[in-house]
């Protein structure tokens, strides 16, 4: 007599948690406060690019009114040390209260960020912060940039499958006000128009309750071609973005052939998906991924909220976009997804989702 099949281990978000610093700015706020300390910036043009963003408000872990303009590099890895880890403990929080459970029930931990370097890495801090178990498996991941989130969430999805019985934390963490970086040219000008501070913890785990969906499969589109064209760069010490223009007019071209990739191989088509839940990565990169993938503006209305009130937070921006997502769009069982974010490498990461 045959054993009875075992049921096809799942990978599902039980929990979603963010946060932010406390210190929130309009975008007034921040073009004012750089064009005070930064002659450079004292133009239309770049007045101009600040207050066309779509972007109405930002969280940055620093205080307006004694902040040194002339600050070190030492003081700006402070700044990370300490708000990557305070944010990250107040999103992992609301994550396991989210998920009804606790720290000590976490048994592998995925901490992602590329604003900051720690060694001892962030997992290990959490760990010893949230007083966690001492055993846990744990993995950082670092230098993924905007697109950081996705793999997080695969090797999640990856730890779940393999250990049905345990359960997986993502954390994905920026300070990018530790990194901010004052030139002459346009795409340090864009990256500090756009950039802002968060942080978002997801909980994965083999279970039949949760507030989020299943975790289906993940896609993967890796462009060489514009290696040089997204990521930062090290000057005199300090973390230097590198955003080209070239990226608002690709990103969707990307996207579209990725998620054309991950539709086929499940043998879906657009208008099978239900949800669209797209990095918040600046308003021409919006548009972009709009008229190429051929999306309406109606299911793009998480990512411009998220872009609209909190500026575009690298890593954790997707997750922000799922959590609006999960609150106000009303997911029903059998309701599938997708999951999108880009990053340095040029790399595109998709993912598919279901509601169960």
């Amino acid at each position: 007599m045959s054993s009875p099949r075992q049921a096809e281990p799942s990978a599902r978000i039980l929990g979603i948690g963010t946060a932010n610093p406390p210190q929130r700015y309009s975008q007034r706020e921040i073009y004012d406060f750089a064009a005070r300390h930064v002659e450079t910036y004292r133009n239309h043009r770049i007045e101009h690019i600040f207050m066309t963003s779509d972007i109405e408000y930002r969280h940055l872990a620093f205080d307006m009114a004694t902040l040194d303009p002339n600050e070190t590099v030492d003081d700006m890895h402070a700044r990370f040390a300490e708000h990557s880890v305070k944010i990250s403990k107040d999103a992992i929080q609301r994550c396991l209260d989210d998920a009804k459970m606790t720290a000590q029930e976490i048994d592998y931990i995925v901490a992602v960020s590329c604003t900051g370097y720690l060694c001892p890495g962030l997992s290990a801090i959490l760990i010893k912060e949230m007083n966690m178990r001492t055993n846990l498996q744990r993995a950082d991941l670092i230098g993924m940039g905007c697109a950081g989130a996705m793999p997080g969430l695969q090797r999640a999805y990856d730890y779940v499958k393999a250990y049905p019985n345990k359960k997986a934390l993502v954390i994905t963490v920026e300070i990018c006000s530790a990194c901010y970086y004052v030139d002459d040219s346009l795409e340090t000008v864009v990256g500090n128009a756009i950039c802002a501070d968060g942080a978002a913890a997801v909980l994965v785990g083999n279970h039949s309750t949760g507030v989020g969906p299943e975790l289906k499969m993940f896609e993967t589109l890796l462009e060489p071609s514009y290696i040089d064209t997204v990521g930062f760069q090290f000057k005199s010490g300090k973390l230097r973005i590198v955003l080209s223009k070239d990226i608002r007019n690709s990103a969707g071209k990307l996207a579209k052939q990725v998620i054309e990739q991950l539709l086929d191989e499940n043998n879906l088509s657009k208008e099978d998906i239900k949800h669209w839940i797209v990095h918040s990565g600046g308003r021409k990169v919006i548009d972009n991924i709009k008229d190429e993938v051929g999306l309406r503006e109606e299911q793009l209305r998480h990512s411009r909220c998220v872009l609209k009130n909190f500026g575009n937070m690298s890593s954790p921006t997707v997750l922000f976009v799922l959590q609006e997502t999960i609150r106000h769009s009303n997911p029903q069982p059998g309701d599938l997804g997708v999951m999108l974010a880009m990053g340095p490498g040029l790399a595109i990461e998709a993912g598919l989702i279901q509601w169960v």
